[in-house]
């Protein structure tokens, strides 16, 4: 149980939930953002002294009763909810990274001649790749393996300031960082996970002013543009699948739709690969 974390992760969603949102009154100005104490206590049918220990990282252990009875007074989302039953050391497994990929899905990603396709750890490290995503990603086989880091491409990159006012790829950064939290969560011990958080906190003012909202959610589908300079701007979905019995693996795709003029992009930019 991650004491500490549980502690800052209640206060920061119960700072988020308003009283109009539980159909609580709202007596008057408050001198905080939020639910006072008291109100979420009652929501979840618990004292407010037990509530206050475990905001303060001095609590008991929860049960699932109480962390569920909480998840729901604070509105929790599913990935949230799962991430304070991390937190609270009550996950139904406890996962590890391996940072080996299963050969059957390396061979599945050779196989995907014009779909971009690689695989990330939960740390978002790029693990392997086919030679379209390594050519449109930009050159992924000269990368060293420190530079095969996303996270690190986003937040050591000096147009992060503008990166992030950009609708688009501030989503995605946003949401990386939330879904590192996430990770972070499901592998408390890991050491390479705490290692990149501390290097990122210590580098980059971005990342930790991100961390410390202490938003939560795993990545799925999104709509991402890539820019290769031989064939311009690409709309993909980017999909993102869990592979079977592998929680620290995912399997990244860019898809177009057939026939369109990204699709066509694609095939224009194979021919490099072919040609190498």
């Amino acid at each position: 149980m991650n004491r500490n974390e549980l502690a800052e992760f209640l206060r920061s969603r119960r700072a988020r939930v308003t009283p109009q949102d539980v159909a609580l009154p709202n007596n008057g100005r408050r001198r905080t953002p939020g639910l006072r104490r008291q109100e979420v206590a009652q929501l979840a049918g618990m004292s407010i002294d037990y509530y206050i220990r475990l905001e303060q990282g001095r609590g008991p252990h929860p049960s699932r009763q109480v962390l569920n009875a909480l998840a729901r007074a604070l509105m929790l989302s599913q990935d949230e909810r799962t991430h304070l039953f991390n937190l609270a050391g009550q996950a139904l497994e406890t996962p590890r990274m391996r940072g080996d990929v299963p050969a059957a899905v390396r061979h599945l990603i050779a196989f995907l001649e014009e779909v971009p396709a690689y695989v990330v750890d939960a740390k978002y490290e790029i693990l392997v790749w086919n030679p379209l995503a390594g050519l449109l990603l930009g050159d992924l086989d000269s990368r060293s393996r420190e530079d095969l880091n996303v996270i690190r491409w986003l937040f050591r990159s000096p147009d992060i300031g503008q990166r992030l006012i950009d609708e688009e790829k501030g989503r995605f950064a946003r949401g990386s960082v939330a879904d590192l939290r996430a990770a972070a969560g499901r592998f408390p011990d890991d050491p390479a996970i705490q290692a990149l958080v501390a290097e990122m906190l210590a580098l980059s003012p971005e990342f930790a002013e991100l961390w410390a909202r202490h938003e939560v959610q795993i990545r799925r589908e999104h709509l991402k543009h890539v820019f290769h300079p031989s064939v311009g701007v690409i709309e993909t979905t980017c999909q993102v699948l869990s592979i079977p019995e592998r929680e620290d693996l995912r399997l990244v795709l860019y898809t177009t739709e057939p026939g369109s003029a990204a699709h066509q992009a694609l095939r224009e930019l194979r021919q490099f690969t072919l040609s190498s």
